[in-house]
């Protein structure tokens, strides 16, 4: 019988570039389902992030190399596993990467992104556990054929393209943090890093989730009156370079204050910033971290216990979140039209990942196609 090959993009050295090779394509457990990949959502600058891994990350492993990464896979159902009842072949799915061991006590009180061998599949573990989910799920969203558990599959809607779900990683992450901070109609939130690609997500959910008055802070004046156009009537913003943050905030809210602040800025944004944005919050108001800004950030925890706030930080989403999201686009109630993919082939991996100038911020989104 002749094995099945499939085309993959496997990293064999942090540093080197990606080799495009002919592999066997796998086949599913019985828990498991084999999908096809339609695209998969990439940073631009991954190989730059990869390269500076253990300088930038050291708390955070990569598998074992040779490694299939890719985080965003997007695909069809090719082939189910003999104990998949809720999937069929031809269903189009986004693949949620998050893997946890389904046993533990987190997992089974349902709090499965506390799980101990939490792991983002086709990028990171969060602990020397993962090497163990690395290996159960060697194959990332860079290959032609990807294994994955039931349990991480959303169902997603013909009226929702491959490319576009393949930006649900960013999108999911915004989403669970404006869920935790308890979004809703009476809601006034600050979006740090508003015109990048995690901050327009929140953007776009807040309004789904009908935030009265969403603010937002980035420095490209010109891509944040983009975001502002999106909803004139309910988005302000204001360029960093352009004085105090909270000073702004107290004035657009007419010194009520922030109920929510969610930080989208990633490492190598000055503290100063989250600072401020903690200036804003009212009595009792949340600020949630999404962006992984670097470094200790000192905060007055005196202050903040005396005005009843919090400060949290916020992990990716789980597949009933992205599920949810799915429905949203199905249903109307969020517009992904924003978005500019810029799409490149698996052979071009590595240009895809050499650090392209990122020219619409937020707006653009770059995925592959194999």
């Amino acid at each position: 019988m002749t094995t099945k090959m499939m085309r993959a993009a496997r990293m064999h050295h942090v540093g080197e570039p990606m080799v495009v090779e002919d592999i066997p394509v796998p086949s599913p457990r019985p828990t498991d389902v084999l999908v096809q990949v339609k695209a998969c959502g990439i940073v631009p600058n991954l190989g730059n992030v990869l390269s500076n891994w253990e300088k930038w990350f050291p708390h955070l492993p990569l598998p074992k190399l040779p490694a299939i990464f890719g985080l965003d896979a997007t695909g069809v159902v090719a082939e189910v596993g003999s104990q998949v009842h809720a999937f069929n072949p031809g269903d189009r799915v986004y693949v949620n990467p998050a893997r946890y061991c389904g046993g533990c006590r987190a997992c089974r009180s349902g709090d499965t992104t506390a799980c101990p061998y939490y792991t983002f599949n086709g990028y990171f573990g969060f602990s020397e556990r993962s090497q163990a989910i690395f290996d159960d799920y060697p194959y990332g969203g860079l290959c032609e054929y990807m294994t994955a558990p039931q349990y991480s599959l959303v169902k997603i809607p013909d009226n929702l393209s491959h490319e576009t779900a393949a930006r649900f990683g960013y999108l999911g992450t915004a989403y669970r943090a404006l869920k935790k901070a308890e979004v809703g109609p009476s809601s006034t939130i600050l979006v740090s890093g508003i015109s990048g690609t995690l901050g327009i997500g929140v953007a776009l959910f807040g309004l789904a989730m009908g935030a009265k008055k969403i603010l937002g802070t980035a420095r490209n004046r010109e891509l944040l009156q983009r975001v502002k156009a999106i909803a004139p009537e309910r988005i302000e913003v204001m360029s960093l370079d352009d004085g105090s943050v909270s000073e702004w905030a107290a004035r657009v809210t007419r010194g009520a204050g922030i109920d929510a602040v969610i930080d989208a800025l990633g490492p190598g944004a000055p503290q100063e910033t989250l600072r401020e944005t903690l200036k804003t919050l009212r009595r009792g108001g949340h600020l949630i971290n999404i962006g992984a800004v670097a470094g200790e950030v000192p905060i007055n925890l005196h202050y903040m216990m005396d005005n009843d706030q919090r400060f949290s930080g916020s992990a990716w989403f789980t597949a009933g979140q992205g599920q949810e999201m799915a429905d949203m686009v199905e249903s109307g109630v969020v517009d992904l039209s924003v978005f500019e993919h810029c799409v490149f082939n698996l052979e071009d991996i590595n240009t895809a990942l050499g650090g392209i100038e990122n020219r619409n911020g937020g707006f653009s989104n770059y995925v592959i196609c194999p």
